[in-house]
């Protein structure tokens, strides 16, 4: 019987460490350049997050070699700031090249550690990115700036829709009371 707790313990916590069904993760990530503050843009609903807006993740270098997460979010109807710290590392080996692939665990509760993907990064510039969890539940859309030009937004949403992703019920986060209305045109970064 203990055996079977163990086991069922090992699985569950290996379960959230996976990537979901036909979702391939970056294969070559510079650490150092992922470093810094990134803006949500878009997620996807959990309590940890409900009703928080201009929230940021910044991540920096700790000691031990992995990365320091600070999740921070305000919260208007309590009209707080809300903020939990975290820390994360690379799954896989590092690559000959010394990057990583985009396969993360990351923890804000002690021993117990959940999936941290990286389905999508603007290579070479590191502008945006889109993350999942260990199952489709789990979506962000980041940004290095609090908004995202609305050609780039959508066609992150659409590759999303195409991984099934329910893309419906996406929270798009108000980062500041001003909207800016961006745009297409040749201005605009691929």
């Amino acid at each position: 019987m203990k055996k079977l707790l163990i086991w069922l313990v090992a699985l569950s916590l290996t379960a959230c460490m996976g990537a979901p069904e036909n979702v391939k993760v970056v294969d070559s990530i510079d650490a150092n350049q992922y470093l810094g503050t990134w803006y949500e843009i878009a997620r996807l609903d959990h309590s940890f997050e409900r009703d928080l807006e201009k929230v940021t993740a910044t991540y920096s270098l700790r000691d031990d070699g992995g990365i320091k997460v600070i999740n921070r979010g305000f919260n208007p109807k309590t009209n707080e700031w809300k903020e939990a710290e975290g820390k994360a590392y690379f799954v896989d080996p590092p690559n000959a090249d010394k990057t990583n692939t985009g396969k993360l665990k990351v923890s804000f509760f002690g021993p117990f550690y959940g999936a941290y993907n990286i389905m999508v990064l603007d290579k070479p510039y590191y502008n945006y990115v889109m993350v999942c969890g260990p199952d489709k539940s789990y979506f962000w859309i980041l940004s290095r700036t609090p908004q995202l030009t609305y050609p780039i937004k959508q066609h992150l949403i659409a590759q999303a829709k195409e991984l099934g992703f329910d893309t419906e019920q996406l929270i798009h986060v108000v980062q500041s009371a001003e909207i800016i209305n961006y745009k297409a045109g040749p201005h605009v970064n691929k």
